[in-house]
Parts: C-alpha cells; structure tokens; sequence
C-alpha cells in the first residue's frame, strides 16, 4: 500500500519543482517534468488497484494516515487516505486521462511565454483532484475541491491579458462559490448531527436500515451536497461558468472541464448514496435538474458556432444525464457514463484544439470546412469520439447512455423521454459539427486570420509543423496526436467495462462493496422492455445523426435551423448579467448603505460612542478628595443598614 502515498504526492512533488525550476528548466522540459510525474501517479494508481483487485470483495476498503490534522476538542480531521472501489476506479480515470493531455500540452503549448507555469498549474489540478477523491472525510475533500477550483480559476484566465479570459475566470470563481457554500452548510450539519466529518464514521449505521436517519436531516445534507454538485458540475443555473471557460487553453477544457474536474459533483453524489438512501425527494430533485440541464444545454448547442462552445455545451448537458443517473437510483449507469464521458470528450476537446491549432487560432466552424484531407489522424479520432457520444452502438457512448435511459424509466417515463429527446439532440448537433468542420466547402481559405475570439495563434514555422500563417492546415505532431489515437481505443472499448450481460457487468461488481444493493438497488426492467428502449433510442439518434449532417454538409449558413434565442442560450446569461449589472448593483448599493452602513457599523459605532461617553461621565465620580469618597462610603452603609432593617423586618 505505500503506492498509494505516491499517487497524490508525485504531482505535489512536479509542482514543487516547477515552482522551484520551472524557469530554469524551460521549454519542454517542463512539460516532460510534469508529464512525469503525471504517468508515475498512474502507475502507482494501478498497482494500487491490483492491490485492491486481489483482496476479497468486503475488506476492500483501506484507510492510510498520513497526519492529524485538526485535533480540537470533539472534532478530529485527518489528512488520510481512503482506498476504496470508488475513489481507485476515481483515481484511474483521472491520472490516466491527466496523464495523456500532459503529453499533448508539450506540443500544444509550443513557443507559449508562460510555458512552465501552464505544467505547474497542470500538476497542482492534479494533485487537488486526487485529493478530493481519496479523501477520507469531508473536509480534506473540500480542500481537494477547494484546490481545484482555484487551479480553474487560474487555468481559464491563464491568457489573462485577453479581457474575455479574465473576465470568464473571475465569473467561474464566484460561480463556484455559490456552490461552495452548500457544501459548508452541509459539512456543519453533518458535524452537528454525527459529531464526525470521516466518512467511515458518518455512513457506519447508514446500511439502508428504515430509521437510522431522519428524512428532513438526509434532506437538507442532500440538496445542500447538491448545490455544491451544481456549482462545480455546472447544472442549472449555476452552469453559466462552462461556457464561458473555453476563453482557456484548449488543453485546460479537456482536462479540467470535460473529463475531471466537472466530474466532482457527480463523484460527491455517489459517495454520499448512503445518505440520499433517506432523502427520497432530493433524489427527484437531483434526477429532475439533471433531465432539464441535459435538454437545455443540448437545445443551445444546436445553434452554436465556436467549435469550443458545442462542445462545452455538450459537457454540461452529459453531466446532466450522469445526474438524471444518480437521481434514478441508477449510481453505476452515471460513473459509468462519467468514464466514458471522459474518453470520448476529452477526445473531442483535444481534437478541437488540434483544429484550432492548425488554423493558427480559429474557432468559428462558420470558417472551417473540408479539413478531413489536411489532418487526417485527427479527422478519424474525432470521428469515433462523435459517433461515441452520439450513442451509436457498438461504441462506448451507446452502453453508458443506455444504462441511463433504463434507470430513468424505472424512475419515471417522464424523466426517460426528457433524457430520449436529448439524445437525438446530442446526435444532431454533434454531427452538424462533424459536417462543419470536416466536409462542405473549404472556407478557412477564405479567412486567414482569426476576427476575435479565438485562442492565440502558434508561433510561425514552429516545430509543431503548421506552418506560417495563412498556409494549409498540418496535422499535429506525434505528442498531440499520440493522446487523440489513446482517448479514441478508450471511446471504443470503454463500453466493455459493463456491458449489461454475462460476467461483463465489470464496474457494477467493482463498486458493489461502496454502493451495495441495500442503499443503492439496481434498476431491474425485463429484457425485451430494455431491448425495445435501447432500440427506440437508437433510431432516433441516428435519425439526429443524418439530420445533422445532410443540410449542414451542404452549406454553413442556415438561419432557420439557428435561431436567435438558441444562439444566446435562452438569453439567460445575458439577463443574469443585465440584472447583475443593473438592479442587482442598486439592490448592493441599498444594501450596504442601510445594512452594512446603518445596522451594522451604526451598531458598532453606537456601542463605542455609548462605551466611551459612559466612561467620561463616570470618570466626573474621581474627584481625588478624600471627603468625597468617605461620604459615598459612609453613604453606601447606609443603603446597606436600611436593607438589612427591611429584611430583618420581614
């Protein structure tokens, strides 16, 4: 077990050293550093997970301490680690996934000034996340998700000379803290009602037994979890940050919002079943917002033009569908999905950033067009990461999304047709990329140098082979595309992890012992219902996949299949931020005049200037003559007989 201090501790060690070196060492050794010590957390991972893979089922679950951390009075917290089916198979998919996009950033952050910062902040994402998941109680995980809500912060806005990245990362910070607070709220409540914040301690009598926590208590740590879930997972309406995060380096979006990072949320719902077991309504809360964030980030990506936008959109409506999991019971179908969520987009991000590379800057698919002939492996990774995500069998995407579905009906057929249009949805705007990007007419010829808005351009004539600017189109050097062709075998094989018949049931064995039947009971439908879903979905996403590409394939203009309050995401951002901006600052204003500077610095203020005229009023009573002390002393006895007289009297 002593692998398991080294998955966290290799990335702490690579930002150290970056911090310390990172100059020194420069271009690309750096990135080498930190790519490192990405791999060697993976492998530590994977002996650990053998490790555990040899235990028998029900002693899968190992605590290693590594230091206390807050010993105060009735409340100890540990820096401890907590290996269990849930947080290895966590660990996995994260250094794994990390691990590749380490070694695309070498080539794609090429000739960038502030390359050795972009692996230090990669190796310190890292290393928070991996602290979130292997965790041992609440509070070090929300250190964990407090770390990588800063590294967003600082990653988004890592351009930040370029308003619009500034701007997009001072609105993920704040988002975030909306969610933060649910979390704390939580975490009080938990203390105050199982005196622990350890998860072992927390979810021991916790087995599914009725009564062993009361509704409105499980209620209230459920959704205040949830609003957490929101912030970080980007669901309705806290999802507003998502989108704008793309103003990051595409390698940022892969990696931290597409395939990690947002993936917390969902990660904190499945850890805490045991709870949500007692909270029946916040598990409809949390399948309903997950369904309606699932159809309405679809709906806006159908009529987005920023290559980067579709697929952020995409995000945020597939962690949905893992919510609409989680909420229908069905906790493996969503880490299930979560996993192959992570191959198939972070493909597709890293595809997209390929492109973008290869057009010297360029994300409007409105001035792509035909470059399947110039970047050919790219061209074929994303086309498995497309139908992946499309749903269409036999690839990883179709299993995953299936499981979903089968969850949802047994949950409620309403929740199940909200979650069936979106995945004709998905298949459509996805292949209505695929038709913009890669066939049609060529139309990047046609605009040589970017309008605004898209990432910086590379260098001229680098090493990356994409040569001088306003020329074709190169295919990506070997450490970009190497990633894409590992992420693609993922989005096609990732679906036999658990595919529903025989002994390939793989993750549903595997998490058993953390998720067991009693809390967590598996969604059980006939075979020919299942078939006959699994059929009906099917169609309709392939019927999305021919109505995305034939009008699109032909031309890239079509107003009617684009309009207007699509293109501005329901205009919800936008009245967010007219509100914010209008009456929510006159309502700041009145408030802090009337609250902030009346009640509270009146009250303060009055206290002091009531202390203080107090006090010089009594300071008049110290004459400095003894004749006056000796009458109020010959007074004071006085007072004092004539109450003894009265007592005595009585």
């Amino acid at each position: 077990m002593n692998a398991a201090y080294v998955i966290p501790a290799l990335p702490l060690a690579g930002f150290g050293l970056l911090l310390w070196l990172g100059r020194r060492l420069g271009e690309p050794l750096a990135g080498w550093l930190a790519t490192v010590m990405a791999v060697g957390s993976f492998a530590a991972t994977v002996v650990t997970f053998v490790y555990l893979l040899g235990r028998d089922a029900g002693s899968r679950t190992v605590i290693d301490q590594v230091f206390t951390w807050v010993p105060v009075a009735g409340l100890h917290v540990n820096i401890a680690l907590q290996l269990d089916p849930l947080s290895v198979m966590m660990a996995l998919f994260v250094t794994g996934v990390g691990s590749l996009i380490h070694v695309y950033s070498i080539g794609y952050m090429h000739g960038d000034e502030q390359y050795p910062k972009f692996f230090l902040l990669l190796n310190l994402f890292l290393f928070s996340m991996l602290c979130l998941v292997l965790a041992d109680n609440f509070l070090f995980c929300f250190l964990g998700w407090e770390g990588v809500g800063f590294c967003s912060y600082q990653l988004i806005s890592f351009w930040f000379d370029r308003n619009a990245a500034a701007v997009a990362g001072k609105k993920a910070f704040v988002t975030n803290r909306v969610g933060d607070f649910g979390f704390m709220i939580a975490m009080f409540v938990i203390f105050a009602h199982f005196g622990s914040l350890t998860f072992t301690d927390v979810f021991k009598n916790l087995n599914g037994t009725p009564g062993a926590l009361a509704s409105v208590t499980a209620t209230g740590i459920a959704l205040m979890l949830f609003l957490g879930a929101a912030g970080k997972s980007a669901q309705l309406p806290l999802y507003i940050w998502l989108p704008d995060a793309m103003e990051g380096p595409t390698p940022v979006s892969a990696l931290i919002h597409a395939a990690t990072m947002v993936t917390a949320g969902v990660y904190l719902m499945a850890r805490v079943a045991p709870i949500l077991f007692y909270a029946p309504k916040a598990q409809t809360t949390i399948a309903v917002v997950g369904a309606l964030t699932a159809l309405f980030a679809a709906t806006i990506a159908c009529a987005q033009d920023d290559i980067k936008k579709v697929l952020a959109y995409s995000t945020i409506s597939q962690l949905g569908y893992m919510f609409l999991g989680i909420g229908s019971l069905g906790y493996v179908a969503g880490l299930f999905h979560m996993v192959t969520h992570a191959f198939f987009k972070a493909l597709l991000f890293l595809c997209a950033g390929s492109v973008i590379h290869s057009l010297h800057g360029e994300q409007s698919m409105k001035k792509m067009g035909a470059l399947r002939r110039y970047l050919p492996i790219t061209f074929v990774t994303f086309l498995v990461g497309w139908l992946a995500i499309s749903g269409i069998p036999p690839l990883a995407g179709f299993w995953s999304k299936d499981d979903i579905l089968a969850a949802a009906w047994h949950k409620s057929p309403a929740l199940w047709a909200v979650g069936f249009v979106t995945a004709g949805l998905t298949a459509y705007y996805m292949s209505r990329q695929v038709a913009l990007v890669w066939f049609g007419r060529a139309r990047w010829g046609e605009h040589a140098h970017p309008t605004g808005g898209g990432e910086p351009a590379p260098a001229a004539g680098h090493a990356g082979g994409h040569g001088e600017a306003g020329g074709d189109p190169h295919e990506s050097p070997w450490t970009m595309a190497l990633p894409l062709v590992a992420l693609a075998l993922g989005a096609v094989f990732g679906g036999v992890l658990n595919l529903p018949f025989g002994r390939f049931d793989l993750i549903q064995r595997w998490l058993e012992p953390v998720l067991p039947a009693s809390i967590a009971p598996d969604p059980h439908l006939g075979t020919g219902l299942k078939v006959t879903l699994g059929v009906a979905v099917t169609v309709l996403c392939v019927i999305g996949v021919v109505a995305g590409l034939v009008p699109w394939d032909r031309k890239a203009e079509h107003p009617e299949l684009e309009p207007a309050v699509l293109a501005h995401g329901w205009y919800y951002d936008e009245a967010l931020a007219a509100f914010v901006s209008g009456p929510g600052t006159e309502l700041a204003d009145i408030t802090a005049y009337n609250i902030d500077h009346d009640t509270i610095d009146g009250a303060v203020n009055g206290v002091a200037w009531l202390v203080r005229h107090g006090g010089g009023a009594v300071r008049k009573l110290q004459t400095g003559y003894v004749r006056n002390y000796a009458l109020g002393v010959a007074g004071g006895a006085v007072v004092l007989l004539f109450y003894v007289a009265l007592r005595i009297g009585r």
